[in-house]
This record gives structure tokens, sequence and C-alpha cells, in this order.
């Protein structure tokens, strides 16, 4: 680390340049205040950018007077759409599976139930570490004051040497435990070894932020006093709807204008191609970034040989932020549903698409499966659908491309993005499957009549028990309802 390329400036200066996107970023220096034996010691500041992966800003604090030393990863970019959960099963004696790398965001805690142990966010701060650094780094902290609470209360002292017994069997693989690592901002990371095929001891699922976490995490500024200022600007009357006309041009027309000012012309063109919506409702929102007033536009269309659907589109002209949201209408279905397509050729690359969030997607050239709750809920083609999941599978175990990658994983990694080309390229034919417990999901056929479509098959199923059970249907009463509709 050259001395050039270092300078010691204040806080307000680092804030600013580390704020400015810059593809060489120096390395900053503050002087910080050491906590254990409160002299002045440095932080180094580096803003950089993990390939595939995020903006970070690295920081490192070294005390020259006591040798003091610590540091930290804080994510520079955007929260992601959803958080995210990662649950590890680790089996006793497997001492391999604790050297896998975890970027910990600010946001995220880590459990180990079989311990009933928990680090909060504030406990351990963001870092790049491996289970076993995280789980050692935790033992030791709770050692620190050991002397002074068996002075004080010998009791909890020996309670808490036999928990950090167990704590230390667990990083040195003596005992099995499950490690899970939930973080609301999406931000966080468990190495998959065996990417981007699926590790069976590793589940990842993506999850909508509750209210609080929002919050918490500052992306919704006073949800409480909003959310009763959206209430009375509804009882006042604020929520209005196109005056209802026939089905047909006058429909399409308004559809058209209303969801093209707040969604994708990818989206828009996809959904105008099957139905023309009847009636336009908008009604007043909240910006989910700038937490300003706006209005969302929603409307309920029919997709021959599909569904009702409802799509939702909103968009901010304070900070031009955006979002569109697709929801299947009409009841649950009574069976799951598994659409096949053969992809050939150029027309099968253009078929829309439409993939709830609980659909999961299998390419068996690949030996790739995504389960449920991957990539959300979206419109697109096959080959839009492709891209997005191999962006995806970067932006997830991109943090792996770097060039601590061995050379196997990476001749891996350069296989599966040359096989992933060839299909696009349709150098040979492939299978696209998508499986949804909900029947929610929808592949559009490239003839008028569905049954002359032999590349495209739908295959309707029976439902087992842990999928009602993961999806609420096994406990969802609606006795009281169909009594009163009755």
């Amino acid at each position: 680390m050259s001395s050039s390329n270092e300078q010691i400036v204040d806080v307000g200066s680092v804030a600013e340049a580390v704020s400015v996107e810059d593809g060489d970023a120096p390395i900053y220096q503050i002087e910080s205040l050491c906590m254990s034996c409160h002299e002045n010691g440095r932080t180094r500041l580096l803003l950089t950018m993990i390939p595939h992966f995020r903006t970070v800003l690295l920081s490192a604090f070294e005390c020259p007077h006591c040798g003091e030393r610590n540091n930290e990863v804080q994510f520079a970019g955007e929260l992601q759409p959803r958080g995210c959960c990662y649950t590890l099963k680790f089996p006793a004696g497997d001492l391999k599976m604790l050297d896998r790398q975890v970027v910990k965001s600010e946001s995220a805690t880590i459990k180990i139930p079989e311990l009933d142990f928990e680090i909060p966010p504030e406990a351990q701060r963001g870092s790049v570490s491996t289970v076993e650094g995280i789980l050692t780094r935790a033992a030791d902290g709770l050692e620190v004051l050991q002397e002074e609470r068996r002075k004080v209360d010998p009791q909890t002292a020996e309670a808490i040497d036999k928990f950090i017994s167990k704590l230390r069997d667990c990083a040195t693989a003596e005992s099995s435990f499950t490690f899970i690592l939930d973080d609301p901002a999406g931000n966080s990371f468990i190495e998959n070894p065996l990417a981007p095929s699926p590790d069976p001891s590793l589940t990842i699922v993506f999850y909508e932020r509750s209210p609080e976490q929002q919050a918490a995490l500052g992306y919704l500024a006073q949800s409480s006093l909003l959310d009763d200022t959206n209430k009375v600007e509804i009882a006042n009357g604020l929520c209005k709807t196109t005056k209802r006309e026939p089905h047909g041009a006058i429909g399409a027309k308004a559809g058209n204008r209303a969801i093209a000012q707040a969604n994708s012309a990818e989206i828009a063109d996809a959904l105008f191609r099957y139905s023309a919506p009847e009636e336009v409702m908008v009604f007043p929102s909240t910006c989910g970034t700038c937490v300003a007033r706006c209005e969302t536009r929603m409307f309920v269309t029919k997709i021959p040989y599909f569904q009702e659907v409802i799509v939702m589109a909103s968009t901010c002209d304070s900070c031009g932020y955006r979002n569109s949201e697709l929801k299947p209408g009409g009841r649950i279905s009574e069976k799951g549903k598994r659409v096949t397509v053969r992809v050939e050729n150029i027309k099968d690359l253009s078929r829309d698409v439409i993939k709830s969030d609980s659909a999961g997607v299998v390419i068996p050239e690949l030996d790739l499966e995504l389960t449920s709750g991957t990539l959300g809920g979206i419109v697109t083609t096959v080959e839009g659908l492709v891209t997005k999941i191999s962006e995806n599978l970067e932006r997830v175990h991109g943090f792996t491309f770097g060039d601590s990658l061995d050379e196997a994983k990476k001749s891996k990694w350069l296989e599966f993005r040359s096989r992933l080309n060839k299909l696009l390229a349709l150098e040979e034919s492939w299978s696209l499957i998508i499986d949804d417990p909900l029947a929610n999901s929808f592949v559009a056929p490239v003839t008028d009549d569905i049954k002359d479509d032999k590349q495209l098959t739908f295959e309707e199923y029976e439902r087992t028990w842990e999928q009602n059970e993961e999806l609420g249907l096994n406990d969802m009463d609606t006795s009281s309802a169909d009594a009163a509709y009755n």
C-alpha cells in the first residue's frame, strides 16, 4: 500500500469522497478514538466493487499504542428488493463446511436454534468472514468479561462457560448445528461451493419485508403516520376510478395510458397483447424510496388459456422510482401445475412467460434447479427468464468469483456460462420447466390454438401435504365465509 494513495483527511471529506463513484478510488485515513486505550488510532476507508456482487465500503482500524485492530464492511449500494434468509445445516465432523465464506451485512441476524443463540445486528456489524470465524469471534466476545463475572456472580459465569464450550464445539465441528443468516436488507450471503447446482445443506428463502423491518432499515420513515394519512385521504374520497367502458378499444387506450406511465414497455406489451383492461383504478400511496405521495394504478385483465391477473404499477414524480407487480386473481387452484416448453427456435425464446413467486424453475440440460420464491413474480420471455436466472446466480454467488477462487471452481463456473450461452444461441434444443404448486404461472403458445402447440405441455398434479403446509393451506378455514355467501 503506497503512501501516495493514502492521505489523512477529516470525516466530512471522506464522506464526500466515498459518495462519488470512482473506478480507482483511493484509500482514505481518518484519526479515530481507540476504545481500548482511549488514544487516537487510524481508520482506513476504501470504497470498492466486489466483482458481480456489491459495492462495499471497507474500513480497517489500527491503534499503534495498544495494538487493537478491527475491520468492518458496509454496503454502499441499494437495498435489495426482498430480504433473504440462509439456513445451513452442519453435520458433526465436517470441518470443511466451516470454511464457507459468509458476508454479513450490518442489518443481518445470526441464529443457532440448537443453542438458543442469536447474534443481533448490532453485536457483530458488517463483516466478511467464515462460519468458523463468526462462531470463534462470538465465543471470544463472551469470554472477555468472564474473570469479572466469576468474582461477582460465579453461577452465571459457570453457565456462560458451559455455553462457550458448546459454541466452540460447533466452531470445531464436534457437534451438529444449524446456522441461520437472516438479513431483511438482502445484502448477506453464504457461499455455495456446489453452485450453480443446488446445495442440499443450504436453503435460501427470499421474503417480503414487514413494515417494521422497512422502518428499521430506514426504508420507510414514520410508516404509522403515513398509514394514517392515507386512510384519511381515502376516506375523503381521493381514491378514484376511471369510468367503466365496454371491453374493447376504449378500455385498451385507458389501460395503456395508465400502465405505460408507470411500467416497463416489456410488461405492458406482454399484457396488452392478450386483453385490454375494462377498468383502471387509481388510488394514493406512498413512495417506498423517498416517502413522497404518489399514485398507484391497478387493473384486472384476463389472459386467454390462463386466468385473471391483477396488475399494479406505481411511479413517483419526486424521485422517479417505479415499481410494477403482478398478482393472480380468483381462487386458489385445487391442483398444482407443471409447465414444460421445448425450446427449439427463435420463436420459442420470444414466448411470453408469467412466473409467480411460488414457482420453481428447472432446466435439465444445465442440471439447474431454482426453488420457489427465487426471482419473485415476474413477467418476461423465455430468453428474459434465463437471462435473469444467470444474472441472479452471479449476484448471489458472485462473491466467489474473485481472485481467491480456485481453478477448479472457476472452470466449473466458466463451463456453466458457456453451456448457458449455447442454450440461448439455440445450438441445441433444451427444456424449460416451471413448477408452480398454486398453478399461477403461464407460458404463452406460439399457435392460435394452444392444442396445436406440440412443444408446450401442461401437467396438473396433486399437491403434497408439505407443499400445502408451506403455502399455509392446511390450516385455512373458509367455512365462515362460505356460510356468509351461501
